[in-house]
């Protein structure tokens, strides 16, 4: 459907611009474009199709937001890396006096032994 609008679109500007009529043909082809704009039936579905545009818009947002929810490049900055986040693990369980499950004491191995 959106393939045959915009083909009838192209066909009419080309027509348009290609026409050999004159202005007053133009001026005609013009006053029928502005009426079929200006049509509340034209209008009702411009406004649906915006809905359901910024609606489906939106929820393309939404999804990118759940799969990457950064909302800035410093929060993403700021995000701490895998071999961070072991080390604040490793010192946490240090200062409590534990040890982390398979590991032999020292951070950064990133491997269980």
């Amino acid at each position: 459907m959106r393939y045959r609008i915009t083909f009838a679109a192209g066909l009419a500007i080309g027509y348009v611009l290609g026409t050999r009529a004159g202005r007053a043909r133009y001026e005609q082809l013009a006053r029928t474009a502005r009426k079929v704009a200006d049509s509340p039936v034209v209008q009702e579905v411009a406004g649906l199709v915006g809905a359901q545009v910024s609606s489906a818009g939106r929820t393309v947002y939404d999804k990118a937001v759940h799969k990457v929810p950064v909302t800035s490049l410093r929060d993403f900055l700021a995000r701490p890396t895998d071999e961070e986040i072991e080390l604040v693990e490793w010192e946490t369980h240090r200062s409590n006096g534990t040890q982390p499950p398979g590991e032999n004491g020292s951070p950064g191995t990133g491997e269980d032994r």
